[in-house]
């Protein structure tokens, strides 16, 4: 079987890059894009290599950033810009390949296997991307580019910002082997700290240790660890066509993990928010609504129920995936990353309005809310993404 050719591209330091990009005067300055300035409790979400310099860190308090940068620049986030520039980035990477699996706002998963007939060698494709999302979108991006999933997102951690990584087989041992085990991905703390218990620091040190043993210690996730360790990751790019899909769903991977039910609904309500959107423009209702959530021990889960009656109102998605979480999530258990998935899709000429005797909601009040949505779409369309946002995202 012919080796795969997979890339994984990371646009650097994303926030603050597109803030970079929609005001030049941040170019030469330590940026660090945050949460309500007002409040103490804001949170660093994305810093710039200035910033970083500084030792500014993700997550951090902006109290404790402007302590060790006094002259910090601080932006607000504009959360529908970096969903425009998502979109053109993805956009970009569809003119090398079909097969292209979004991994976060930032991050996206490549299979150009059969690519390099039209366009060369994986690295050259690397190269070719690099160049046209640093002309297009005035933004960097670091490429990793081996067989499989897994390394090639070690690739594009490798070096940054704005740089190429290739680790083919012969490369293994020299470049992914005495990586620390904690870059391996879905490597968390708990689980970091269980390996070096274990005296396992590197990833060369994972692949060389037994399977059985890992096993023993984590159960399935155990040989997991260790198919990613060594290099035998054979999961395909998953993709979708936007023409013929039969789900609409959003996913995200957080910087820093989801504690409580006010972080959550926040949460759920920036995923939801554009799966309203596909859905109007397509002319469709969900009957069935999706989540998937991961910890930071990769433990996860897939639930979903029925979406009575079915919608295209993101508020109603949003509602359904909420209750579904509390009702499927241990509380106390962060959240590393969260998917909103609209299944069971139906034309809306097609699906029934009867709603349920029990429920609160009366079909003025939904028809309501339905034109309230329709009218910021076409807001949005008219004005830009960033006209009209949503409170409940805008200072998180």
């Amino acid at each position: 079987m012919k080796e795969r050719v997979i890339l994984h591209c990371d646009c650097n330091s994303f926030f603050a890059s597109v803030e970079t990009a929609l005001n030049p005067r941040y170019a030469n300055v330590p940026l660090a894009v945050c949460g309500s300035e007002e409040e103490r409790h804001g949170i660093v979400l994305a810093k710039n290599q200035l910033a970083a310099s500084y030792g500014i860190k993700t997550a951090e308090t902006v109290f404790s950033a402007r302590k060790k940068c006094p002259g910090l620049v601080i932006a607000r986030p504009h959360y529908s810009e970096y969903e425009k520039f998502s979109r053109k980035a993805n956009e970009i990477y569809r003119r090398y390949t079909d097969m292209v699996e979004q991994f976060g706002i930032d991050e996206s998963w490549l299979d150009v296997t059969a690519s390099q007939k039209l366009f060369g060698s994986g690295y050259d494709i690397a190269c070719r991307i690099s160049r046209d999302i640093k002309h297009e979108l005035g933004i960097t991006v670091s490429i990793g580019v081996s067989f499989n999933k897994v390394f090639a997102k070690l690739g594009s951690d490798y070096k940054k910002p704005d740089a190429i990584t290739v680790i083919d087989a012969e490369s293994v041992e020299k470049i992914v082997y005495p990586l620390p085990v904690t870059d391996l991905l879905f490597v968390g703390t708990k689980t970091a700290r269980a390996l070096m218990a274990m005296g396992i620091r590197t990833v060369g040190d994972l692949a060389k240790t037994s399977p059985e043993m890992l096993k023993s210690r984590f159960g399935k996730n155990g040989e997991m660890l260790h198919k990613y360790a060594a290099g035998l990751d054979d999961s395909p790019v998953q993709c979708d066509s936007m023409d013929d899909a039969k789900s609409i769903g959003n996913g995200y991977t957080f910087k820093s993990d989801l504690k409580d039910h006010s972080e959550i609904i926040k949460a759920i309500d920036f995923l939801v928010e554009e799966i309203g959107v596909k859905l109007r423009e397509r002319g469709e209702k969900c009957a069935t609504v999706q989540i998937t959530i991961k910890d930071m021990n990769f433990r996860s889960i897939q639930r979903q129920c029925p979406q009575e009656p079915p919608t295209d109102i993101s508020s109603e998605i949003a509602s359904t995936a909420f209750e579904l979480l509390k009702s499927e999530w241990q509380s106390n258990t962060p959240i590393r990353m969260l998917t909103v998935t609209a299944l069971n899709l139906v034309k809306s000429s097609d699906a029934p309005t009867q709603i349920s005797m029990f429920d609160a909601n009366t079909d003025e009040t939904r028809e309501k809310q339905h034109r309230s949505e329709e009218i910021v779409d076409k807001i949005r369309q008219k004005f830009g993404n960033a006209a009209i946002k949503k409170g409940v995202t805008t200072d998180d």
